[in-house]
């Protein structure tokens, strides 16, 4: 069985040939609480990528050594934040897809051909794109986006945990486990939430 990078590397050459490739995800669709994060990677090519692959399966011990070398040797990348006001005016898929069109934006080289997780192509952008559902786990570019965007992601929420330490944002990152839950129902939603998302709506409402 070959290694999953190359496997991600092969399928990635198939769609975009030579082009500079340029890979784009998401991390915090789903939380209750936080910012969503989107990067995009421009990987110099050539390079051998061992571990790397989407961010959901790799160890968070991985995923910091991965994120330190895409960030020394990425031929370009970038990140960008949409908070959770901005989430709960615009709806979560247009604020992800808005993160994405940030990151692609402050890239400091044009890609020939932008990848795109998911089944939506990214709007406002000048570049040809093409959106491939479970990117992150098919080309090597997308891959090593989701790790950025992810520990990015990660490393915001803990340093927020500091500001809100009662809901226990460091362990759970904002998603809706049940200790995140039951820290809503106790203190109620803090300005970090998103307020329309439903459990936080309730409590909100609950609460007055």
């Amino acid at each position: 069985m070959p290694a999953a990078w190359r496997r991600l590397v092969r399928y990635e050459k198939s769609l975009a040939g030579d082009a500079v490739v340029c890979g784009v995800d998401e991390a915090g669709r789903g939380p209750l609480a936080g910012p969503v994060v989107a990067a995009a990677v421009v990987l110099a090519p050539g390079g051998r990528w061992d571990g790397l692959d989407d961010s959901k399966v790799v160890s968070a011990e991985l995923r910091q050594q991965l994120f330190a070398r895409v960030v020394k040797e990425a031929r370009a990348f970038s990140w960008a934040v949409v908070g959770q006001r901005a989430i709960d005016h615009m709806n979560i898929r247009r604020a992800s897809l808005e993160a994405m069109r940030r990151s692609i934006a402050r890239l400091p080289i044009a890609p020939g051909l932008v990848l795109v997780d998911g089944n939506t192509e990214v709007p406002s952008i000048v570049h040809p794109q093409r959106a491939v559902v479970d990117g992150d786990a098919r080309l090597i570019s997308v891959a090593a986006a989701s790790i950025v965007a992810k520990v990015v992601r990660d490393r915001i929420m803990e340093r927020l945990d500091t500001v809100w330490p009662v809901y226990g944002f460091a362990r759970h990152k904002g998603y809706s486990t049940p200790e995140h839950l039951e820290a809503i129902s106790r203190h109620g939603p803090c300005p970090l939430h998103r307020y329309s998302f439903t459990p936080v709506s309730v409590q909100s409402l609950a609460l007055g």
